[in-house]
This record gives structure tokens, sequence and C-alpha cells, in this order.
């Protein structure tokens, strides 16, 4: 195989963010804004779950939110308490320690992967199940910036 057939060691998955979401308590649905800052080491601006170590921002990407319209349920980004929802980046396929860089400023990277519920909390019960502990991703903010719908994420 020639050089040039070869795939890259490293590909850079691009996406964008379909919405951001952000709510004042845990464990309910958030609500859907056109942008929000995020604060290195802390996470967004205004956000319950700002503050902590590892989980700084959460993540889901709207095929894992298709696969529950598939059985009948109405949901909608922020419905799952994510805070970015992506469209078009494979977030199933990334691994702690990776980074991803939103409008070529904004850069997070991936502290956890899923999460364990010990109970069931208020979006299990408005939303009929919840896809967060399975297909939900955490990430640090490595560095700040603002960031808005429509914005382009990608695996670096």
């Amino acid at each position: 195989m020639s050089e040039s057939n070869q795939k890259p060691v490293t590909s850079n998955q691009r996406g964008r963010i379909l919405a951001i979401s952000v709510s004042d308590k845990k464990g309910v649905r958030k609500t859907n804004v056109n942008s929000a800052v995020l604060e290195e080491d802390f996470g967004i601006v205004g956000d319950a779950h700002a503050g902590t170590k590892n989980r700084q921002v959460s993540l889901l990407a709207q095929e894992s939110i298709e696969k529950m319209k598939a059985k009948g349920l109405k949901v909608k980004a922020g419905d799952f308490a994510e805070n970015i929802t992506t469209e078009g980046l494979d977030l199933l396929g990334l691994k702690i320690g990776d980074r991803l860089k939103i409008n070529d400023e904004v850069i997070l990277e991936l502290s956890q992967i899923g999460k364990v519920c010990h109970t069931r909390c208020n979006i299990y019960y408005q939303a009929g199940d919840c896809v967060m502990p399975k297909e939900g991703i955490f990430a640090k903010v490595i560095k700040g910036g603002e960031i808005k719908a429509g914005d382009s994420i990608i695996n670096v």
C-alpha cells in the first residue's frame, strides 16, 4: 500500500453544535440558549453543573436523541440535561483524554464516558428513559471562550 493510500493516524472528525443548553438546577431538563461562555477549569457560566472537577460540561449526540425518538419519546436537545448537543461527531468513538476544539477557540478534554445513575432522576421520569448514562460524555474546559449553536466541533 502506498503512503498516499494510508489512513492518517488521527482523524480530525468534524461535527457541529446543534444546541447549547443550561439550567440553574441539577437533574432537570435544560433550556436551550443561543450562546454560552465556557470558563477554563469551570464549565458553562450560569449552569448548575459548572465547577465540578471532571464533569464541567456534558455532551450528547443528536443521533442518541434520535434513538429515543424512535422509541416514541417526544424529546429534544437539552431534555437529557446535556450542555452541548452535537451532530455529525462520533462521541461514542472518543476516549478519555481526547480533545475537542469548538470554533477554533474553545478546547474541551474528555474526562468521563457515561455516568452511573444511582436513582432515577427527573429526566428519566419526564422522558421515560435516559441515554446519558450510556451515551453521554463529560469534559473539562481546557481553554474557555464563547460558543454558539452552529459552531464547528472537531476531534483534535
